[in-house]
């Protein structure tokens, strides 16, 4: 229990230093690591797949992805524009709804009598692909329909957006 801690400890404070760094190279670096306290989090909870999705795609792809493109944009205080009042008062009033989410879910928590029964089996792979493959299939199919008619969609409209740059230049 002692160890859950520590990593939920080090979860929040590396969320902070992502969240107040300067530097936004930092930031995704603090980012990258809070990513892989929560991959162990989810392998402490028996979620191997999630854990797994968890460090090959969030650290492994989009992080390395946010490094890059932050390197190659390469910002400094010079180039980087004034924030208006009216973005940092959006800024205070999403600040103080997510306060006042995780204070009723704080609520809830403590007035719900429900326990959670860990059980060996939850979290694998091969009871997720059961379920996925078994009562959600139809919902499955269609999302992987939905997405192959948005790439398609993309594709065609990049070929447009070529096709009418090369008749107007």
């Amino acid at each position: 229990m002692s160890f859950f801690y520590l990593v939920a400890f080090l979860s929040v404070i590396f969320s902070l230093m992502t969240i107040f760094t300067k530097n936004p190279v930092h930031s995704v670096l603090y980012l990258v690591i809070t990513f892989f306290t929560f991959t162990v989090h989810y392998i402490m909870l028996n979620a191997q797949f999630l854990a797994v999705v968890n460090f090959i795609v969030y650290m492994g792809a989009i992080m390395v992805l946010f490094l890059f493109v932050l390197m190659l944009l390469n910002l400094n205080k010079d180039t980087e524009p004034m924030k208006s009042p009216l973005v940092k008062v959006m800024g205070a009033i999403a600040g103080m709804c997510l306060l006042a989410t995780f204070l009723g879910a704080f609520r809830a928590l403590e007035q719900s009598d429900v326990l959670i029964k860990p059980h060996e089996n939850i979290g694998l792979v091969e009871n997720l692909g059961k379920v996925l493959f078994g009562e959600f299939l139809l919902p499955f199919e269609l999302s992987s329909i939905l997405l192959l008619t948005a790439m398609v969609g993309a594709v065609l409209l990049a070929k447009h957006e070529k096709g009418v740059k090369k008749q107007h230049g």
